[in-house]
Formats: C-alpha cells, structure tokens, sequence
C-alpha cells in the first residue's frame, strides 16, 4: 500500500456535492421552458392580429405575464448552472473562475430585470 492512500478518515474531500440537485434543477427548468415554448407557439399561431398589436394583447393578459415570468426565471437559473458548470470544469484558476462567475451571475441578472422591465411595460 502507498503512504498516498486518499481512502480512509484522512481522505480529501472535494466538490460541494449538489450534483443531484442541480441536475435535477436543469431537468425540472428545461420542463418549464419547453412548455412554455409550446404556450407561446401555439398561441402565436392563434393570435387573430398578426404584427405587434397581436403580442401586445397575448401579453397583456396577466396569465401569459405570470407564465413568462415564471420561464424567465427558470431560463436565468437554467442558464446559471450550465455555465457555472463550464466555469468549474474548464477554468482552474480559481481567482479567473470566481471573476467569471461574478460576471455571469451580474449579466444574468442584468437580463432578467431587462425582460421584467419589457414584460410589464406591455
């Protein structure tokens, strides 16, 4: 046996061990996202005024706003652990990793107050 043993009470333990969790996340959000996809196919197919006046009345009904809402966030949180999965498995330094998930975090939830802003403008 090597003096280099990892196995055993002096075994070093690494990761933050949500793996289930945030594979269960992206499964659940990718859920939402298509749903919402297929909502918002078929009711552009439905919508009796093609152009602008057609989006605005669909999103002016406070179910679509609600529902878009609740993709968006899934979208943002979708988002957040597929590139913080990148960020962890490709970049090793960690100052470089932690400086490029700040950023992401920043950008994403720059995105999502854009689209809420957009959202309930309509």
């Amino acid at each position: 046996m090597s003096a280099q043993n990892n196995i055993g009470p002096k075994r070093v333990v690494v990761g933050a061990h949500y793996g289930l969790r945030d594979w269960l996340a992206q499964r659940v959000t990718a859920i939402v996202i298509a749903l919402y996809a297929i909502v918002l196919f078929v009711s552009a197919m439905l919508v009796s005024e093609p152009g602008y006046g057609g989006w605005a009345a669909l999103f002016a009904a406070t179910w679509m706003k609600v529902f878009t809402l609740l993709a968006l966030i899934a979208f943002v949180y979708h988002a957040w652990v597929g590139v913080r999965d990148i960020w962890m498995d490709y970049v090793k330094p960690v100052g470089v990793r932690l400086g490029l998930q700040i950023l992401t975090i920043l950008w994403l939830i720059g995105c999502g107050v854009w689209a809420i802003e957009i959202l309930w403008r309509v």
